[in-house]
């Protein structure tokens, strides 16, 4: 049945991530923190995976922070990692998709299961991609971080 009420907008949300690695690869943790616009209300997730690398871990911290998300919403994602920006803003994983999921030189894709969920992420929400410098004046960055080096610390000393 079909309504004639006006669907409700989609909820906007911040969300920012951070991966760390160290060494590269080695022990990696990530972060993300969801933010209402408009309000305090805030959550911190975090969590580390041994033997990985930083750019895994950069787009986990993307992956888990859309998947916390409960319901479909108007996304403004923000990373400072190149790697998972300008796959969302540059082509790249449109072009990896047509070809297969090799890269232009015909190699197999680093972390294309990673990219997969992502982009199945991405496909349930609206998402807007937005690159800010690392460990700079961003403090929603910055706690990132503090978060994913936490994390990457405490899996490391078990």
């Amino acid at each position: 049945m079909v309504s004639d009420q006006p669907s409700s907008p989609a909820t906007r949300v911040s969300i920012y991530t951070d991966g760390a690695c160290d060494p590269n690869p080695g022990t990696g943790g990530w972060a993300a923190i969801l933010v209402a616009p408009g309000t305090t209300s805030k959550k911190e997730l975090a969590g580390a995976e041994k033997k990985t690398t930083n750019n895994r871990m950069e787009m986990k911290a993307a992956i888990e922070g859309l998947r916390a998300l409960k319901k479909p919403c108007q996304v403004d994602l923000y990373t400072d990692s190149q790697y998972v920006h300008h796959a969302f803003t540059q082509g790249w994983l449109a072009n990896w998709q047509r070809n297969g999921w090799r890269t232009a030189s015909r190699k197999p894709v680093l972390n294309d299961d990673l990219w997969r969920d992502l982009l199945e992420q991405t496909q349930i929400h609206d998402v807007k991609w937005h690159w800010v410098r690392g460990h700079a004046a961003n403090p929603m960055n910055n706690r990132c971080d503090e978060l994913a080096v936490a994390a990457r610390q405490k899996l490391a000393r078990e």
